[in-house]
């Protein structure tokens, strides 16, 4: 099947067009732990099938994001077969990277038992926090040479920088700088993790908990993490803690939207990094990508307020050199939501982005 008619089947199904699909809930074995995983895949049409290994990214509903459950039905409706293994720590909210390789290796040993006939490599799509985990991981041993290619949607490279942006609202590409409301939902989940490994932080292990606990409530309610709907829970949880503790919980929940000491955010953004790295030197996906060897397609949609487009030519940069990698950026979608549909540049987007996905579809 040509590349534009796989296109044009994933455009129509992700519009709306109800693909005739038959989706199969399954259990893979992780390093001899049962995970669950959904298998999307066509009812009827040719065979063998191309597969496609989809990672979800840090997100309370996993592999049943609804925007995730899309894209997979969108991709299967190109003739494939999607395998969505779910990561339990990151539904959890857990930050732990040393997860990523076990379950995409899980995903791979499944897929001679799955009911189809796999035509050749899998190819590997990953999405946010599993972005560049998935890029690392195709290079890694135990997955390195089984992968077709690497997909990655919005993305991160550099965790400080990335941090930063979550705090303030800042980020640049190096020669231009940028400003953009971040979604809390982001430095809520970092410091929900990190925080307590900071040396000397008032309240800290009790600000960290309350901050999860709103990115959780927020994941669950399936709301925007700025959504009105969470303010009493917010003040509810403020009132937990006073002095320096209530600082430290104000700014984190408010961040830029209200006014900040740049020494005391800079401090802060250098912390958090540290005690990231520190305590999960692989969420620093970028300094593992040397065993990458396959293809890397890389999109990130220009407006997205969790992780900052420009991060998105550094990802690129990581990979090492020899690698065929592609890069696109577009208004066409943000980080787990669409766009609104930008009308002064819609063609141009539209087109670029199509080519795109045309590349990418061809991985398999």
């Amino acid at each position: 099947m040509s590349s534009a008619v796989r296109t044009a089947r994933y455009v129509r199904t992700w519009l709306g067009d109800n693909a005739d699909l038959a989706v199969e809930e399954l259990v893979l074995e992780r390093n001899g732990t049962p995970i669950p995983a959904t298998l999307y895949r066509p009812r009827a049409g040719a065979r063998p099938l191309p597969v496609w290994i989809v990672l979800h990214g840090m997100t309370r509903p996993g592999r049943r994001h609804l925007q995730l459950v899309r894209f997979a039905r969108a991709l299967a409706a190109t003739r494939a077969a999607v395998l969505v293994p779910e990561v339990p720590e990151w539904v959890a909210l857990t930050l732990a990277p040393h997860r990523t390789i076990p379950t995409i290796a899980a995903a791979l040993d499944a897929v001679p038992d799955l009911p189809l006939e796999a035509a050749g490599r899998p190819a590997l799509v990953g999405f946010s926090f599993g972005a560049p985990q998935a890029v690392a991981a195709s290079g890694a041993a135990g997955v390195r040479g089984r992968l077709a290619g690497t997909v990655a949607f919005g993305g991160y490279a550099d965790l400080e920088r990335t941090i930063r942006f979550q705090l303030t609202g800042h980020h640049s590409d190096g020669t231009q700088d940028y400003w953009l409301r971040p979604d809390p939902y982001g430095r809520w989940i970092v410091a929900g993790n990190y925080l307590s490994r900071v040396p000397g932080l008032a309240d800290g292990a009790e600000v960290a908990s309350a901050l999860l606990d709103l990115a959780r409530e927020a994941g669950d309610r399936g709301v925007m993490s700025w959504d009105p709907t969470l303010d009493p829970l917010k003040q509810r949880l403020a009132r937990r803690f006073s002095g320096p503790g209530r600082v430290l919980f104000d700014e984190l929940v408010h961040g830029p939207d209200r006014e900040q000491e740049p020494a005391r955010t800079d401090a802060l953004v250098a912390s958090l990094t540290r005690a990231a790295l520190a305590h999960d030197p692989a969420i620093d996906a970028a300094a593992s990508m040397g065993g990458v060897e396959a293809p890397v397609h890389i999109l990130h949609g220009r407006n997205d307020h969790l992780i900052p487009f420009t991060e998105a030519d550094r990802l690129a940069a990581a990979v090492p050199d020899g690698v065929r990698v592609s890069t696109t950026i577009t208004r066409l979608f943000g980080h787990s939501a669409q766009d609104p549909f930008p009308w002064l540049e819609g063609p141009r987007e539209t087109v670029t982005f199509l080519r795109a996905l045309a590349s990418m579809l061809d991985l398999v």
